[in-house]
């Protein structure tokens, strides 16, 4: 993707952040992304971002893909989240067999996918493939995708021998509505059921496979950035959205304060109250600092594989460290914000309490175990094993 394509998709999408911040409460409501939001997305190119060349995509640097992602979740949480979301499956798409690439563009590059990626189905070997029953919930953006990424064991006589991302047509799955929450209501999360479906095998995709950035397409895709690992790519995809709330909260924040007028301190204009600077302040930095540990995190892992070099495991755990930091640190900064916003942001309808309640809806994104991933980094660095695929 040229640098002059780039600056097109990031622009087309600066252009759209008014519609999208003017259609977040109904995008709330009606408990799913506007078709004319997706539709105006498409239209900027910025779903062809991550998608391979071969299939009319950009290949681009994914810290642009990321830039675009805040930029739409600064606007609206549940816009940004389902667009990240539903962005970063070409990329996942361009690991699989050409095969499974071709059923899904060879009509039409603009096609959409969802996903669920936790255990929560079946998988049995079979002549040829695999037969595919389960309830997955949390698919994101459901709704606008003609295609679906389950996850689920694979099992011979028996006994798990895989496990595997599975791709299927909205022919072989049901949506269900599910989704009521209290926050990121837009995204319309809901339930995927398959029933006894049979997945052939190049739609079916090892996470052994995947975890050591060695997949079959590969061969078709050639390019640095499906060189990627799968644990450092879709987490990111999580917390770019993140940091995207917080600086849409942080926008809606400082703006309100501009205008405030505090009625229990002698009508003190809340500009010229410096414990507010204080959390301003502080609130600005974390963001700052999360999103430059994620973007630089990302961007050396992609020069090191446009130079064709091994990408050091330490870099990799360092990279889901900083990622769930990064969403930590998004999540401290909304919350000094709303703690300072007084009791009118607590209305429906005012950004700053939807941007309270998107993020952290986002916090608990399996993604974002901290623990786990601080567990994994501290492992490392004594020299001893992680067992984790998801690095």
């Amino acid at each position: 993707m040229s640098e002059q394509d780039t600056r097109g998709v990031i622009a087309g999408v600066a252009e759209l952040l008014p519609v999208l911040r003017e259609r977040a409460q109904d995008t709330e409501d009606s408990r799913r992304i506007p078709d004319e939001s997706i539709k105006s997305l498409q239209e900027t190119g910025f779903f062809k971002l991550l998608q391979p060349k071969t299939y009319g995509g950009y290949e681009a640097d994914p810290v642009t893909f990321y830039t675009a992602v805040k930029m739409i979740a600064s606007a609206c949480g549940s816009t940004g989240w389902v667009a990240s979301i539903l962005g970063v499956h070409p990329w996942h798409l361009a690991l699989f067999e050409a095969q499974a690439q071709e059923d899904v563009w060879s009509a039409d590059f603009d096609t959409r996918i969802s996903s669920s990626y936790a255990p929560m189905g079946k998988a049995t070997v079979v002549d040829g493939g695999y037969r595919l029953s389960g309830r997955w919930s949390f698919s994101s953006g459901c709704d606008h995708a003609t295609w679906v990424l389950l996850g689920a064991p694979a099992f011979a006589d028996g006994k798990p021998v895989d496990f595997c991302t599975y791709l299927l047509p909205i022919a072989d799955y049901q949506i269900v509505d599910v989704w009521d929450t209290v926050g990121l209501r837009g995204t319309g999360s809901n339930d995927v059921v398959v029933e006894d479906v049979f997945v052939p095998q190049h739609r079916a995709l090892s996470f052994r496979l995947t975890s050591k950035c060695k997949t079959p397409g590969q061969e078709v895709n050639p390019g640095p950035l499906y060189r990627l690992p799968y644990g450092s790519v879709h987490p990111s995809t999580i917390t770019a959205p993140i940091i995207g709330m917080a600086q849409g909260a942080y926008d809606a924040h400082v703006e309100y304060q501009r205008k405030r007028v505090r009625a229990a301190y002698a009508g003190e204009q809340s500009k010229e109250d410096p414990f507010a600077k204080v959390r301003i302040a502080e609130a600005a930095s974390e963001i700052d600092a999360a999103w430059l540990q994620l973007t630089h995190n990302i961007d050396e892992l992609y020069q090191l594989a446009c130079q064709g070099e091994k990408l050091p495991f330490a870099t990799r755990l360092r990279v889901r460290r900083d990622q769930v930091r990064g969403t930590e640190r998004a999540i401290t900064a909304v919350d000094r914000l709303f703690e300072n916003s007084g009791g009118r942001a607590l209305r429906v309808g005012t950004p700053i309490q939807r941007f309270w309640r998107d993020a952290h809806a986002g916090r608990v994104h399996a993604a974002n175990d901290p623990e786990r991933a601080y567990t994994m980094f501290g492992t490392g660095e004594f020299g001893l094993p992680v067992e984790n695929a998801m690095v």
